[in-house]
């Protein structure tokens, strides 16, 4: 029996929701967490108290479910099996959905955000986009071991992020990637708040300081 991997053409959903400032652009690019949907992602970019500056862009993962036994339809970024030529299809889907956000105007300011599973996903559409990011935004989720043990990958300002009470991302994982940025010279701010593995208003009040510096 043989195994073969088949390259094909699929869409992505992105919702984009505009800042005030036509050009040059600042876009704030958001990838979800398992089992949810870029609408859930753009109502949590919106919490994030940053003004209107700010153009926001909720990329939905290509990997689409129904949640449960509903009709809602939820996405998922990828799972172990084919993981390197899905992680390459990933970053891809991402930098084309920046550019159709940018939509040929300069871009300013570029910073991506991720809650749970979408961390992995801003970090690497972030670091390994054809685009320079200004910082990543991360609650709840592991910075991509593969990225930290590679020293070519250059590091923007990150924020990391957890509950209090979050059995995921625990402060162990936490700390370990905050001494394992900050041994690379990396500019790192942490936060946790009273929570589980949830969105919280600390992170966003967090979220909207770096954004704003």
């Amino acid at each position: 029996m043989r195994e073969i991997t088949i390259p094909v053409t699929t869409h992505g959903r992105v919702l984009i929701d505009e800042g005030v400032s036509a050009a040059p652009v600042r876009l704030l690019v958001g990838c979800h967490g398992y089992a949810q949907s870029a609408d859930e992602m753009m109502e949590l970019l919106r919490s994030i108290p940053a003004g209107t500056s700010w153009t926001r862009v909720a990329v939905q993962a290509l990997n689409r479910f129904y949640r449960g036994r509903s009709e809602t339809t939820v996405a998922s970024w990828m799972t172990r099996q084919d993981r390197d030529q899905v992680i390459a299809d990933n970053i891809a889907y991402v930098n084309a959905a920046v550019g159709e956000a940018a939509a040929g105007r300069p871009i300013e300011r570029l910073v991506f955000c991720g809650f749970s599973q979408g961390v992995a996903m801003a970090f690497r559409g972030g670091l390994l986009g054809s685009r320079r990011v200004e910082a990543v935004l991360a609650l709840g989720g592991d910075v991509p071991p593969e990225l930290l043990a590679n020293p070519a990958v250059m590091f923007p300002r990150v924020l990391l992020a957890r509950g209090a009470r979050d059995e995921w991302y625990t402060d162990r994982k936490l700390r370990h990637d905050e001494a394992r940025l900050l041994k690379r010279g990396v500019h790192v701010d942490t936060v946790t708040f009273d929570g589980g593995h949830e969105w919280h208003g600390d992170f966003a009040a967090e979220a909207a300081r770096v954004l704003e510096t």
